[in-house]
């Protein structure tokens, strides 16, 4: 199967999977999702892992400690902003990680005394946050300023994680581990605020949600995976971003979200700055991973 045609699938998966996890938060808390994700992906990693012959252990355990401390937290702002705002709005956010990554990369050649910053990457920084501004005006008139700033967070933590996730396979990490442990510390943190929060019974309905959460998340990453390691991650990179345009299909399709010129601006203006974004990353520095959706 081609890699785009493989992207394409993957990104249509996660935007389904929004709607089981938007559709779950009304039967269970958010460490319930959190636990609930990272249980299924750890037994199929685990499974998986078995079936390749992949050893689980690893030499590099602080290494994936980082990695799950921000992909775990990006995860678990993202699932509550999907929870409490419009579903191509949450998904928008937080593929704001390219023009997350792209301010980190000015800050960097700041910080290392670098003859000037490239005015591009500057561009698509100011371009990305025109284009957020314009998404959560609407949202702050609703008295949801919380909820947005929560799912921008989750893409800035998304960027970090993606960061480790390079420096894991540049270690000669397999996806199928690292998905492993990123998974069980979902495990950890979900349960921890479960706990705090409170549990909710199961009914038929929820258990579904869940275990549809979980499943759609696992498959949709190991064809993400399969994508980047045939095709050209540039292409993929951009082709991502058909996943807002599913995302605000399912959401005006099943959830009734207002359709607006200023929302529909601004996530124009994100998917801009995010390819422009991965265009000037990849003439920076070559890229040896894919990134790993759900960071």
């Amino acid at each position: 199967m081609p890699s785009a045609l493989l992207i394409l699938i993957s990104t249509l998966l996660f935007a389904t999977m929004g709607v089981t996890v938007k559709l779950a938060s009304a039967h269970y808390g958010t460490g319930e999702i959190v636990f609930y994700r990272g249980l299924v992906g750890a037994l199929l990693m685990a499974w998986l892992a078995r079936g390749r012959g992949i050893a689980l252990r690893t030499t590099v355990p602080g290494m994936h400690f980082w990695r799950g401390v921000c992909g775990v937290c990006a995860l678990t702002l993202w699932f509550y902003a999907i929870g409490n705002l419009p579903l191509a709005t949450a998904i928008t956010l937080n593929y704001m990680s390219s023009v997350w990554m792209a301010l980190f990369l000015i800050g960097g050649a700041v910080l290392m005394g670098a003859a000037r910053v490239d005015g591009r990457l500057v561009l698509t920084v100011l371009l990305g946050f025109a284009g957020v501004a314009l998404i959560l005006r609407p949202t702050i008139e609703h008295n949801q300023l919380w909820h947005g700033l929560t799912g921008l967070l989750s893409g800035m933590l998304s960027a970090m994680a993606y960061l480790q996730v390079t420096a894991l396979g540049r270690a000669g990490e397999p996806e199928v581990r690292v998905v492993f442990y990123f998974s069980l510390g979902g495990m950890i943190v979900g349960a921890c605020i479960a706990a705090f929060n409170g549990l909710h019974a199961h009914t038929l309905r929820g258990a579904a949600l869940l275990l549809a959460t979980g499943l759609l998340a696992t498959v949709a990453q190991l064809l993400m995976t399969r994508a980047y390691a045939i095709g050209r991650p540039l292409v993929n990179a951009s082709l991502q971003y058909m996943g807002i345009v599913f995302s605000f299909g399912y959401g005006v399709w099943l959830f009734d979200d207002p359709i607006t010129g200023m929302a529909i601006a601004g996530m124009g203006l994100i998917v801009c700055a995010g390819v422009g974004a991965t265009l000037l990353r990849g003439q920076a520095a070559p890229q040896s991973t894919a990134p790993t959706a759900e960071s």
